[in-house]
């Protein structure tokens, strides 16, 4: 069964949220209002009342320089859409975490859009046939794997068994993590998935 994340009871002023998405431009600034959704991205700003966002997808994307990154698709009545990301680039090399601000602002937003009596579709984790297609290669890769591990303890190649049972664990590790935590759900909006917030 899934946890979830249960929303606190409260009112609240105005939210603030931004990141930087690359090195270059502007930070992308949102702002959660008695209006609705205010955004300002790269030049261009509105406002999408709650009541018009007509879907959210929440998803875990690590990056290399960044392991614990989580993704917010928010799509709205207009059919444009807006990206939210917990990290945000601070320099060449580094992509900082903000993880209790961007928690907070995706908790806040669910909530508001409860209070407006929104429709929208909230759905969590990678598309069905992105997903599957995912597991499918996963398999493939294990199978692979476990017969490269069988012949290497036919062949005696103990050096080789050492590799492959290391490689096997830092994959498993890693994708196992993405594909367990990207598994295709729907939620509401007053229980949030905790596996795809930080």
């Amino acid at each position: 069964m899934a946890t979830t994340v249960d929303l606190p009871n409260q009112t609240a002023a105005a939210i603030r949220y931004a990141y930087r998405s690359s090195l270059i431009g502007a930070a992308h600034q949102f702002e959660l209002t008695d209006q609705g959704l205010n955004w300002r991205i790269a030049g261009k700003s509105g406002v999408w009342p709650y009541d018009a966002i007509s879907a959210i997808r929440l998803s875990y994307r690590p990056v290399s320089m960044q392991s614990r990154r989580f993704r917010a698709d928010i799509d709205g009545a207009d059919r444009g859409r807006i990206v939210l990301l917990s990290t945000s680039w601070q320099t060449a090399t580094l992509m900082a975490p903000q993880d209790r601000d961007y928690r907070a602002f995706m908790v806040e937003l669910h909530r508001r859009m409860g209070q407006a009596g929104s429709n929208a579709q909230l759905t969590g984790g990678l598309k069905p046939r992105i997903y599957t297609a995912a597991v499918v290669m996963l398999a493939l890769v294990a199978i692979a794997m476990a017969g490269l591990f069988l012949r290497a303890i036919m062949t005696g190649e103990f050096a080789g068994i050492l590799f492959l049972a290391g490689f096997a664990a830092l994959f498993a590790w890693q994708v196992g993590g993405f594909v367990t935590r990207n598994r295709p759900r729907t939620y509401t909006s007053d229980h949030l998935p905790a596996a795809l917030l930080p």
